[in-house]
């Protein structure tokens, strides 16, 4: 059987070993989670470049020790003097994927750091922020090797980046691309780090970062210009939450489908399943999954032009009662329905005091837009290339909305004052996980580690894929694999520990002082704990 990691003092999660490292040494030097967790991401952009950066979004769920729960919603808007007659004007059918004209989005990820610093500020002194940000300014410095995910992706995917003359420029020097434990370095982004720590956080917006990330984007074909940057801001709303397994569940409201990732588990509830990980179990999972996601799907989005309350859905009890009575518990329910994709990092961590901080990052596709912006060395994301064109299409482009997001950190406060942080990368994947890894730890006893490491699935489309499948891991049982499909499942069998399935991490501290955590045995990354 695998066992949890265990500490007193503090401890962190992230999908890259050394990011996690770089939270362990801010806790070991005094500083909060909310410290440790901004530490993380920002060794992740320059470690991981393929799944997170500085010109991408963020989502924070942070826990106090007072019982307060708050949001930082760190994500751009669509930028403001563009609309969808420039893109049918140049002869887009539909946003890009790759290219400037995916660049159409404001980048929130720094904002996000600073207002974390802010918060930690109130709860003890900071640490100097050349302290928080000395792992990362190191690794873009002097190199960092090249994971194997991050060698494969950008073999797989160099046709459609290594036109992007910059982005070639950085990661295939000379026309060759680097191998599995190549040394990479990133100067440009060292020294924008550094420059940050000279003039603050706030000059990636307003200061001569930003300048030199305006003049960069221009050049590359963004439509973002000086205002987006100004306009920016970060958001603090209203934490969604359900009750589940014995705790308060909370997650990232709109623009984010966290209300999916909530209704999966109220759902999983009254349908009274008695095993874990056997026909039942999956099926009930996967049966709930397809009603939030229909939900999501005509609902979610920039919540100004959203016609439902996600907190107000999750509240009518009536309503699930109704979807539940749909779920037949021997057949499938017709699929599919439109999905999303998207690649990101989450990263949690709580520290002695009990603040707990579970966080997302995202570039949405693998290395972004491409747009390698050469003066700063930071990739922007192509988040917004999930708007469409149509004009009132749902998640339709409109100068100053926030896109759709599939990033949605989660949250647990247990009645018997355990407080967990977990979630994963994995667009489509995320709620699916989220509620793989909840229900086995919460609902079944199942260790925080195992939970993450056991067979998981995935229902629907994944990275250039249009298939709607569920796929399950093989090493799932086969008699619950035959059930599955004798049930009108759609089964798919991948890899055992396929990338495909996310990379999830959890930590959970007791009320005694005592901590568990978790991280992916799919992914590059460790726990890190004192």
């Amino acid at each position: 059987m695998l066992h949890s990691f265990q500490s007193t003092r503090g401890m962190v999660t992230s999908p890259h070993h050394l990011a996690s490292q770089s939270g362990l040494a801010i806790l070991k030097k005094g500083g909060t989670a909310l410290e440790a967790v901004t530490a993380m991401a920002a060794t992740l952009c320059a470690v991981y470049p393929h799944m997170t950066g500085m010109g991408g979004d963020a989502f924070w769920l942070v826990s106090y020790p007072d019982g307060r729960t708050e949001v930082l919603e760190a994500c751009g808007a669509a930028a403001l003097h563009a609309s969808a007659y420039d893109y049918t004007q140049a002869g887009h059918k539909s946003v890009p994927w790759r290219g400037g004209w995916a660049a159409n989005t404001m980048a929130g990820a720094v904002s996000g750091w600073q207002a974390a610093l802010q918060r930690s500020a109130t709860l003890q002194p900071g640490l100097p922020l050349e302290a928080v940000l000395e792992d990362a300014i190191w690794y873009a410095r002097n190199g960092y090797a090249l994971t194997r995910s991050e060698a494969s992706l950008l073999a797989e995917k160099q046709a459609e980046l290594l036109g992007n003359a910059d982005f070639a420029a950085a990661y295939a020097p000379h026309g060759v691309l680097p191998c599995a434990g190549d040394i990479r370095k990133n100067p440009a982004l060292a020294e924008t780090l550094q420059s940050l720590v000279r003039h603050g956080l706030d000059s990636f917006y307003a200061g001569e970062v930003g300048r030199k990330l305006v003049a960069d984007l221009s050049r590359a074909g963004s439509p973002l210009r000086a205002q987006d940057f100004a306009h920016h801001t970060v958001a603090t709303p209203a934490a969604l939450h359900v009750r589940a397994g014995g705790a308060t569940v909370y997650n990232t409201p709109p623009p984010t489908q966290g209300v999916a990732s909530l209704a999966i588990l109220k759902l999983f509830e009254q349908l009274n399943v008695q095993e874990v990980d056997g026909f039942a179990y999956v099926h009930a999972l996967v049966e709930a999954t397809k009603h939030a996601f229909l939900f999501r799907n005509a609902h979610v989005g920039d919540p100004r032009w959203m016609t439902e309350d996600a907190q107000a859905f999750l509240d009518d009890d009536a309503r699930f009662h109704a979807m539940a009575a749909q779920i037949d518990p021997h057949r499938a329910m017709p699929w599919p329905a439109p999905s999303q994709m998207g690649d990101t990092t989450w990263m949690g961590a709580v520290d002695s005091a009990g603040v707990a901080v579970s966080m997302i990052q995202s570039l949405y596709f693998e290395f972004g837009s491409g747009v390698f912006l050469p003066q700063t060395g930071v990739l922007w994301q192509n988040r917004g290339a999930s708007f469409q064109l149509e004009e009132g299409a749902w998640n339709a482009f409109v100068p100053g909305r926030k896109p759709f997001h599939t990033l949605n950190p989660a949250l647990a406060r247990f009645d018997d004052g355990r407080v967990m942080v977990y979630g994963t990368m994995g667009g489509e994947g995320q709620p699916q996980t989220q509620a793989a890894v909840f229900t086995r730890y919460a609902l079944f006893g199942v260790p925080v580690q195992q939970a993450v490491t056991a067979p998981r699935w995935l229902l629907g489309r994944t990275w250039g894929s249009n298939s709607h499948s569920l796929k399950l891991e093989s090493r799932f049982d086969a008699g619950v694999m035959a059930r599955l499909e004798q049930a009108g499942h759609e089964v798919e069998r991948v890899a055992p520990f396929t990338s495909m399935m996310g990379h999830a991490g959890a930590v959970v501290r007791h009320a005694n002082g005592l901590f568990e955590g978790a991280a992916d045995p799919r992914s590059d990354g460790c726990v890190a704990a004192f």
